[in-house]
């Protein structure tokens, strides 16, 4: 019930993952990144320790590969996963099990990967990962877009409740996890999410790593 895009950035580094689903919290789920290691979505009839064990293989240097076989031979329920992997060096590998849901698919470009289940039809990986090849901007900027590109496409095959984007980068922290949990046009709520927390998102860093030197709030108090 998901369809996903997880990438790396080559010039920056970032790591980042954008996913909608026509369930709740989709997000809180089924998005894994970690500075400096990698990406890992875990969906379809979703188990959140995947991504969890996938990250921390990545993190000690496995690659997408490697990972992915690891992850598929750790659990006996291999059939119902579906796993979407990027590693350090921007390699990529994914996994439908024979259990996925409905119409499935993958795609894959340089640095990225999209996957989806009970998806409309088999080419919305494909135009993701051609959106996001396409797009200018930021790594989360394009990982928007090409979310975007995705329902366009055609989508799920019902409509969508919910929509996520975390990117991660030279901090501990993500820089960017933005959620809506439901609504009736999550992409879209999330489009106008990232849009305002774009400028914003550089003081937050700042304010994180030296205080002294971050601008204010610019809210009635903090002037």
């Amino acid at each position: 019930m998901t369809f996903s895009i997880a990438a790396r950035c080559a010039e920056t580094g970032m790591f980042g993952i954008a996913i909608s689903s026509s369930s709740p919290a989709v997000a809180a789920r089924c998005s894994h990144v970690r500075a400096g290691a990698g990406a890992v979505a875990s969906q379809n009839i979703t188990d959140p320790g995947l991504g969890i064990s996938g990250l921390e293989m990545l993190a000690l240097g496995a690659t997408a590969e490697d990972a992915l076989a690891r992850l598929v031979a750790s659990t006996p329920f291999a059939a119902y996963r579906q796993l979407a992997i990027v590693d350090a060096r921007g390699n990529v590998a994914g996994h439908s099990g024979e259990r996925t849901l409905g119409i499935h698919a993958m795609a894959k470009g340089a640095g990225c990967i999209a996957a989806g289940n009970l998806l409309a039809n088999t080419d919305v990986p494909q135009h993701m990962i051609a959106a996001f090849q396409a797009a200018d901007g930021d790594l989360p900027s394009r990982l928007v877009r090409a979310l975007a590109a995705g329902l366009e496409a055609g989508g799920e095959a019902g409509p969508v409740r919910s929509a996520g984007l975390k990117v991660v980068r030279d901090v501990a922290w993500p820089v960017v996890d933005l959620r809506v949990d439901w609504h009736d046009q999550p992409i879209a709520a999330l489009q106008d999410l990232w849009c305002v927390y774009e400028p914003q998102m550089e003081d937050y860093v700042r304010r994180a790593l030296d205080p002294s030197a971050a601008p204010s709030f610019g809210v009635p108090g903090d002037e």
